[in-house]
C-alpha cells in the first residue's frame, strides 16, 4: 500500500537561459530552479528543466530534479522525472521517482505524483510512494 504525501514548496531561484528560438517566438530555454519543500516531504531540490515556449501561453516541460531532505520520517535523497506543460491557466506536471535513485533512510523508494502551479502562486506537490 502507498503511502501518500503532500507538501508545498517555494522557488528560491530561478536561472533560465534561451537556447533556440524562432524570431523571438517559440523559444527553448534550459532552466535551473532551487526550490524548498515544507509539510509531509520536508527539504531542498535541484530541478533542472528544458522548456519550449509554445502559442497561446502554452508550454512544455521535461526536467530531472534531485529532492534532499525527510519525508515521512525518513532522510535521504531521490530523483524526480518531470513531463508537464503550462495551458495558459496553470501549470501541471507528472512525476515519477526514478528507479534506485534513493539515498539514506529512503534507498528502495519508488511512486509518482503530480505538481500543480496555479497563477495565484499556489506550488503544490503530491507523491504516491512506497519504500522497498
Amino acid at each position: 500500500m502507498s503511502t501518500h504525501a503532500k507538501c508545498t514548496f517555494t522557488v528560491q531561484g530561478w536561472d533560465e537561459k534561451t537556447i533556440s528560438d524562432v524570431e523571438g517566438q517559440l523559444k527553448m530555454t534550459h532552466t535551473n530552479v532551487a526550490k524548498t519543500f515544507q509539510g509531509d516531504l520536508e527539504g531542498q531540490a535541484t530541478l533542472q528543466y528544458l522548456m519550449f515556449y509554445g502559442p497561446n501561453e502554452q508550454t512544455r516541460v521535461i526536467g530531472i530534479e534531485r529532492v534532499t531532505g525527510k519525508l515521512g520520517g525518513k532522510t535521504g535523497s531521490f530523483v524526480l522525472e518531470h513531463n508537464g506543460g503550462d495551458d495558459g491557466n496553470e501549470a501541471r506536471g507528472a512525476l515519477s521517482i526514478l528507479p534506485r535513485s534513493g539515498t539514506g533512510e529512503l534507498a528502495g523508494i519508488r511512486g509518482s505524483g503530480e505538481t500543480i502551479a496555479t497563477r495565484k502562486g499556489e506550488l503544490t506537490m503530491t507523491l504516491a510512494y512506497d519504500l522497498a
